[in-house]
């Protein structure tokens, strides 16, 4: 396991975070009695391809290259560990109550990476006992044991990124995976963790109420803990926006939605946020976090991060040029390959 070091020249992390905690903890006109519960997002930014529909700073594999000798994810995790060295002053003392992993596709980063993330963690900040860890997962990077290798690295919820299992639908989406994978992966998911999500998506290209029906039959058939379920919307910036594909009218939509509403419920999945479903005991408390606005430090390239101090509250952005110039360069490495 590597330590992280910054160029000679640059400017020492506590320097840096000593001087933003005295900023913020200046005098105000908020006064918080309390600060609230405090989660990490860790962002992972590498996928095999870029979906149409995607508008996050995720980053594709370059077409050939396999992503288990040519992700630089040795310097990403360096990075890492710099990036939350620098922001330890601003969290100084305060548990963390849940961490979540995402991306990109965090799932093609090895078991022993992901092990080595969550010990950095550890060793680092003081974590609530039990706490909740999230990693996303593609169906696409699934290899049969890898899921318990991430599950004896530390993690303890899985979310999987199926969007539909049905393969013509999963086609006109962009998806890397087929429908038999996505069963496999759940399947596993099944057999490897206490607790897992499962994304899918509605009012794809061509899809039917009935289709959706389908797709709810076979992900109930799971029993899933939770089940996340979005709406397929044409972002900016995406190759959809620029050829967007015929979708599902605004009546059918939301006769997609109301079917939802009515399997969910049915399977004793409570809705306890806009698209989320779960049974009880199985909500997801990074989720929670973020909707009664509680704290997130930001780690990685693309990630962005909220923190509360006594007198004011600070949206956190990768902004610093230590932060910028390590991401940047293992962006390098990977172009480079």
């Amino acid at each position: 396991m590597s330590s992280p070091s910054a160029p000679a020249h640059a400017v020492e992390p506590s320097a840096v975070g000593a001087k933003t905690v005295e900023h913020y903890l200046r005098p105000g006109t908020l006064q918080l009695p309390a600060l609230p519960p405090l989660g990490v997002y860790v962002h992972l930014p590498w996928c095999l391809k870029k979906c149409p529909y995607c508008d996050f700073n995720s980053h594709a594999v370059p077409a050939g290259d396999a992503p288990a000798t040519h992700l630089p994810e040795a310097r990403y995790l360096d990075a890492l560990r710099a990036d939350l060295e620098s922001a330890l002053p601003l969290v100084w003392g305060r548990k963390v109550s849940s961490i979540f992993i995402g991306g990109g596709t965090p799932s093609l980063f090895s078991p022993d990476g992901v092990a080595r993330l969550i010990s950095d963690l550890r060793a680092l900040l003081p974590l609530e006992p039990g706490l909740e860890i999230t990693l996303e997962a593609n169906p696409g990077t699934f290899e049969r044991d890898r899921f318990r290798a991430f599950a004896q690295a530390g993690v303890t919820r899985l979310s999987i990124g199926v969007q539909s299992f049905d393969d013509g639908h999963l086609q006109r989406i962009g998806r890397v995976h087929n429908a038999a994978q996505a069963r496999a992966a759940v399947q596993e998911a099944q057999a490897c963790f206490e607790t897992f999500n499962i994304d899918l998506m509605y009012a794809l290209p061509g899809q039917t109420v009935a289709d959706l029906d389908k797709d709810l039959n076979t992900a109930l058939s799971f029993s899933p803990p939770h089940l996340s379920i979005y709406h397929l919307t044409l972002e900016p910036n995406t190759y959809f926006a620029s050829h967007p594909p015929t979708l599902p009218d605004d009546d059918t939509a939301a006769d997609m939605l109301d079917l939802i509403a009515q399997r969910t419920l049915a399977q004793g999945l409570r809705r306890y946020e806009v698209s989320a479903f779960a049974r009880e005991g199985h909500r997801c408390g990074h989720n929670l976090n973020y909707w009664q606005f509680g704290d997130y430090l930001g780690l990685g390239a693309g990630a962005h991060g909220k923190l509360s101090f006594p007198h004011r509250v600070r949206s956190e952005e990768h902004t610093s040029e230590l932060q910028s110039r390590q991401y940047l360069v293992c962006r390098l490495l990977l172009e480079k390959k």
